[in-house]
């Protein structure tokens, strides 16, 4: 379906809550490229996260598309990231890790009042992530 690219900003803790560590990272901006959806992503998206006790971080991504005839497209991503401690201690210092190293998966959701890309308001699609220093790559195929 497509391909994200996404800078994001640096990891802000909040502190240790009673149910985990909250977290947000700012969504910078990016491009989104395939046949199922194109565009760059606008400044100004969020991802909130949760980092539980067994080290997995629970993440929650909230971002717009803007798309080369106009449109806008909401993204909602709900994922899991976790792996080995010292795989996920490696990525928190901004390591490439290889992706097949740890689990990175998303579930995604789109709206748009778009007549050309009103497909998008029934489409669920899952992602298989790499997080990089300054980057999230996310390869989104659509759910039949």
């Amino acid at each position: 379906m497509a391909q994200v690219r996404c800078d994001v900003g640096e990891v802000l803790s909040l502190g240790t809550t009673p149910l985990a560590e909250r977290r947000h990272v700012a969504l910078l901006g990016g491009t989104v490229e395939g046949p199922g959806l194109h565009g760059i992503i606008l400044p100004g998206g969020s991802d909130w996260q949760w980092r539980r006790a067994d080290g997995a971080v629970e993440l929650e991504a909230h971002y717009i598309v803007l798309t080369p005839d106009g449109a806008h497209v909401e993204i909602q991503s709900k994922g899991l990231r976790h792996g080995p401690p010292e795989v996920l201690d490696a990525l928190a210092r901004g390591e490439n890790v290889p992706p097949e190293a740890y689990f990175f998966r998303t579930a995604m959701r789109f709206a748009t009042g778009s007549a050309r890309w009103s497909e998008l308001n029934r489409t669920l699609a899952i992602a298989v992530g790499r997080r990089e220093a300054r980057r999230v790559l996310l390869e989104l195929w659509r759910v039949h």
